[in-house]
């Protein structure tokens, strides 16, 4: 299929403002920006903080971010499938009460199996610890559910802001040095908490109208596309977050440190990818012509990924080496794999999202799970015989394969 390029800049300017590329390109920045200001909330706790609470702190926002996986139910894809002609209040009200309740629950049960699940962060033990994590908890969910409901509504300006305002952790991380790892952990929720204040201001002037009930009838409509999506979701989310707690338990805490760092980075490429498979997503479930969106979302994949990829490669040793002198050496090879898989991890997410658009759970499930598999297995594997250079290996085959497959 043949894609007309823009002629001249008022064409450019007119193609920018269709929903794919406005809501790719809002969704980019918003994950740019949070990349951004998370590579410079690590570095000023990289210098501010002993390199143990560095890693302590990152074992504790991954398991928070993996607990916000586990209780989102598949409910961020059913607010974008089922958002477009039904009503809005219902839906985002449901999925905001059932996801922070079971986020607090599964919170709950987390800090009450610390010795088995993760015994390095004992420091949750503390009960004035356990009510941070768990409040931090909650305001993540929340404010992440609502940033899915504005991307839903072709909204992602207000995204935009969401993410804008979390970068204020920078400030809150300096004041708390005395605090250690919980110091960094409190400075992330801070920030949660004033994005949540923000995105409700948003909400209010959105066509969203919260209310204080569950919709049953969205619950039954949305109950298999959400399961599906659920345990998909799990499959290619979950082996990000467990990776930094199984780095900190295989190798320690200042690997795991240099490991995620490393990844904080990397990141930002998958973000590219990712952000334009969603508004992908988004489009098809407004109705779009499927066959032209895709290919419009693989150019502009490979038009902005291209040079991120090779800036990252070529600059990688000099970003790091802002942060310490020991992340540049230890972290570098483990970015540059990570920069090279993006490529592939795109190609699964434009694949993922055409799936979601076709309705076709069951085969958005097998890939996702061979891929967890893949990664945390080899990770595992890799890990005993390269260290943490191991988990940069085990991105790249296991996408690559997917990859294949799904080619």
């Amino acid at each position: 299929m043949n894609i007309n390029l823009p002629k001249n800049r008022s064409e450019l300017l007119q193609r920018l403002q269709e929903p794919l590329f406005k809501n790719s390109f809002c969704i980019m920045l918003s994950s740019i920006s949070s990349a951004g200001f998370g590579f410079i909330f690590w570095m000023i706790s990289a210098k501010l903080y002993p390199k143990e609470d560095v890693g302590i702190a990152t074992a504790l926002i991954s398991s928070m971010l993996l607990l916000i996986l586990l209780s989102r139910f598949g409910m961020d894809s059913s607010i974008i499938r089922f958002i477009p002609g039904n009503n809005k209040n219902n839906i985002f009200s449901t999925s905001v009460i059932i996801t922070t309740i079971f986020a607090v629950f599964f919170g709950a049960i987390f800090i009450l199996g610390i010795d088995i699940f993760s015994p390095e962060l004992k420091i949750l033990k503390s009960p004035l610890n356990t009510i941070i994590f768990l409040g931090v908890l909650a305001a993540s969910s929340v404010t992440s559910i609502t940033g899915t409901s504005f991307v839903a509504i072709r909204k992602a300006e207000y995204f935009l802001i969401q993410t804008f305002t979390s970068g204020s952790r920078i400030l809150f991380v300096i004041p708390l040095t005395a605090l250690g790892a919980i110091g960094i952990f409190g400075a992330v929720g801070a920030s949660f908490l004033l994005a949540l204040f923000i995105a409700i201001i948003h909400i209010t002037k959105s066509d969203i109208k919260p209310t204080l009930g569950v919709d049953n009838k969205f619950l039954n409509e949305a109950l298999h596309f959400s399961a599906g999506n659920y345990f998909a979701g799990l499959f290619m989310t979950a082996p990000s977050m467990i990776l930094p707690i199984m780095v900190l338990n295989v190798v320690g805490a200042e690997q795991s440190a240099c490991y995620y760092i490393s990844y904080a980075i990397a990141v930002v490429l998958f973000m590219i990818p990712n952000a334009i498979s969603m508004s992908l997503f988004v489009e098809g479930c407004h109705g779009e012509a499927l066959k032209k969106t895709i290919m419009k979302s693989l150019l502009l994949i490979l038009i902005v990924l291209t040079p991120a990829v090779i800036l990252l490669c070529m600059g990688g040793h000099w970003i790091l080496g802002f942060i310490g002198a020991d992340y540049a050496t230890e972290g570098l090879t483990v970015l540059r794999i990570m920069a090279i898989s993006s490529f592939f991890v795109g190609l699964n997410s434009m694949y993922v999202s055409i799936k979601r658009i076709q309705n076709d759970i069951n085969e958005i499930i097998w890939i996702s799970a061979l891929n967890a598999v893949m990664l945390l297995g080899l990770a595992y594997i890799f890990m005993q015989l390269y260290g943490i250079v191991g988990v940069g290996y085990a991105w790249i085959v296991s996408y690559t394969i997917a990859a294949i497959i799904i080619g």
